[in-house]
């Protein structure tokens, strides 16, 4: 069963990675991805925390099905940024989560527009889960992680 699922995780990385081969956009999506996913978490975290933790264990049941060395990635970048949303005040919880939301997308789409590729999201909406282990996939390869 594993090598299915590592499988799966490869072609879809391969496919993501066909729209993300210059360095500049691969730069900025390193940044941009991950305040993302924290601006998201916050905007659902400003309806009710609980919301935030929900939407979070449903992709990390994605993630675990894709990869057991991912899932746990985003476990911890995904807590850590959900005790980063607990530490702010409640009041400005929405209105820093779409700002950063915003300045994130604006940033993404530069980078697109510097690669010369839509983004992989508007062919399959998956892709918006597997931009962030795009992003875990660099780091893991630098630190030699098997994923």
């Amino acid at each position: 069963m594993e090598t299915i699922a590592q499988r799966q995780v490869d072609a879809l990385l391969d496919k993501y990675g066909e729209s993300h081969r210059n360095p500049a956009n691969e730069l900025i999506h390193v940044i941009c991805i991950p305040a993302i996913i924290f601006s998201f978490l916050g905007l659902l975290w400003s309806l009710h925390p609980l919301a935030a933790l929900a939407i979070t264990i449903i992709s990390l049941i994605y993630y675990l099905r894709l990869s057991v060395s991912f899932a746990l990635g985003m476990v911890l970048m995904s807590g850590f940024m959900l005790w980063m949303l607990s530490l702010l005040p409640q009041a400005h919880v929405l209105s820093i989560s779409l700002a950063v939301f915003v300045v994130s997308w604006i940033g993404q789409f530069i980078g697109h527009k510097i690669e010369g590729k839509k983004p992989s999201f508007f062919d399959d909406l998956r892709f918006l889960l597997i931009g962030p282990l795009f992003v875990l996939a660099i780091l893991y390869r630098r630190m030699h992680i098997a994923y």
